[in-house]
């Protein structure tokens, strides 16, 4: 056996960690709905064009069609045989086929169509394992819906956060991204300061407002909770939704927040960070607080995800970095996530082998190091 073939082996065997997902959707979806469900915006296609003219909808048909039993079709049999399968079927088969040993599930978006953790590990099947990730703002959101006020606000956050962690979870995350960016006072805020802008929030929902966290008092708040419960805090870097605006979450905007955390010891995991993943890898490569993945980036760069997994070795260490596929939705972004970041891995790796510039060996223990160890080790896996 070859070099590049023994590493393909390896990488195919390898029973990844991913370490930020979501459930996968457990209804039908009619054609406009999963065209919406393969894309970011929130914004329907423009009149005329389809999202699987698109790097994720190329690679759906070329990659996710054969477990599906077909091969070079069009959108419309790929949809009608997604249709005749049934959700259960087309999650089954996605699932397991993504070679996944533990699912990471962030639970605090959309939750009522997805698939719970212990759910996705049933679909998977085999030896997959699920476990949670909380979502600090979920949180904070739940406590003030039930009518905390200010000065109760903060302990009542705290508590329920360490509940959900004796319960299970293994991380936490922040969606400040989304909320108010990183260009904000991200230094520890006081008790004082967390009880009046809580109290805004109170009176704000007590007036009949929506239950939205994103003031930046309660989001840097929300921050140092996840500090202080002493787990990984997930941090969504980068690429998103229209709810944030680009310019503002570059992560190198984060670093008085990292050199005041460095001292926790709390692992800070950047996710998804394009296109600001060469940022990433400089923090990463900085802090020893500071990891990084490229995530969902890869299910949309497509064939083109091998640039972007290689621009990701370039500064950042390959031992502060871990695998996600960051899917929400259709099961095809999970399978999508695996079968992209191995190629596009065993392709980059396959190259410096072949070069004479990386040994086998080396190349599938940065594999293992990044797919699988790295997260186990950081979120304490058994």
């Amino acid at each position: 056996m070859d070099a590049a073939a023994g590493l393909r082996e390896a990488l195919d065997a390898l029973p990844l960690v991913d370490h930020h997902v979501h459930g996968a959707l457990r209804v039908p979806l009619d054609r406009a709905r999963f065209e919406r469900t393969i894309i970011e915006s929130d914004r329907a296609p423009a009149p005329g064009l389809s999202t699987f003219d698109s790097q994720i909808g190329f690679a759906i048909l070329r990659w996710c069609a054969p477990v599906l039993d077909l091969e070079h079709c069009s959108p419309d049999e790929y949809l009608a045989r997604r249709s005749d399968l049934g959700p259960e079927e087309v999650n089954r088969r996605l699932l397991s086929g993504a070679g996944v040993g533990w699912f990471l599930v962030d639970t605090g978006f959309a939750a009522d169509e997805l698939l719970e953790p212990a759910a996705m590990a049933a679909a998977a099947g085999g030896s997959t394992q699920a476990r949670e990730i909380v979502r600090l703002e979920s949180v904070a959101e739940e406590v003030a819906s039930d009518g905390a006020d200010g000065a109760r606000f903060a302990d009542e956050v705290r508590t329920r956060l360490q509940q959900r962690l004796e319960a299970g979870a293994v991380g936490t995350k922040s969606v400040i991204a989304y909320r108010c960016g990183f260009g904000i006072d991200t230094s520890r805020p006081s008790e004082a300061a967390v009880a009046d802008a809580a109290g805004r929030l109170s009176a704000a929902v007590e007036a009949g407002a929506p239950v939205r966290v994103s003031d930046p008092v309660l989001e840097s708040f929300l921050l140092w909770a996840g500090i202080d419960a002493g787990v990984p805090l997930q941090i969504h870097v980068g690429f998103g939704d229209s709810d944030l605006r680009l310019h503002d979450v570059n992560p190198s905007l984060l670093t008085d927040f990292i050199k005041e955390a460095e001292p926790s010891g709390t692992p800070i995991m950047l996710l998804h960070c394009y296109p600001f993943h060469r940022e990433a890898g400089y923090l990463a490569h900085i802090y020893p607080n500071v990891y990084f993945d490229v995530g969902v980036a890869v299910n949309y760069t497509g064939s083109q995800s091998r640039q972007l997994v290689g621009e990701s070795f370039e500064v950042g260490p390959f031992g502060k970095q871990v695998y996600s596929s960051d899917a929400w939705g259709p099961a095809e972004l999970h399978y999508l996530g695996s079968v992209l970041w191995r190629r596009a891995v065993g392709s980059v790796l396959g190259d410096w082998v072949a070069a004479g510039e990386w040994s086998p060996e080396g190349a599938a223990r940065v594999a293992r190091m990044v797919g699988v160890e790295t997260a186990t080790r950081l979120y304490r896996l058994k």
